[in-house]
């Protein structure tokens, strides 16, 4: 099983637009992710003070980033996200530093 993670900055302001996103998160995107052959086991979302902070333990993570970057799904979520998150297109993918066991 492989952990992954990511952050996102959101846009000035648009905090609690997010947060209300989230509360509805629609049933295509979680199907898009639960269906695909990433194995995902846990996908939770963490923000503070307008930092994201995402983590994913699934089988596959190529597949999971395939999807967040092909999917019409994810595209339609994105567009629901455009001027909420802040994007600089840079690499938001986080390494692994430590983990107790």
């Amino acid at each position: 099983m492989a952990r992954i993670a990511f952050h996102l900055e959101l846009a000035d302001g648009q905090r609690e637009a997010y947060r209300e996103a989230h509360e509805n998160v629609p049933a295509w995107l979680e199907e898009v992710y639960l269906e695909s052959d990433a194995g995902l086991e846990t996908y939770s979302v963490f923000e503070s003070d307008g930092h994201v902070f995402g983590f994913m333990e699934l089988d596959d993570p190529n597949a999971i980033r395939d999807v967040m970057e092909t999917s019409d799904a994810q595209a339609r979520w994105d567009e629901t996200m455009d001027g909420i998150i802040v994007d600089d297109d840079s690499e938001q993918w986080l390494d692994e530093v430590y983990r107790m066991r």
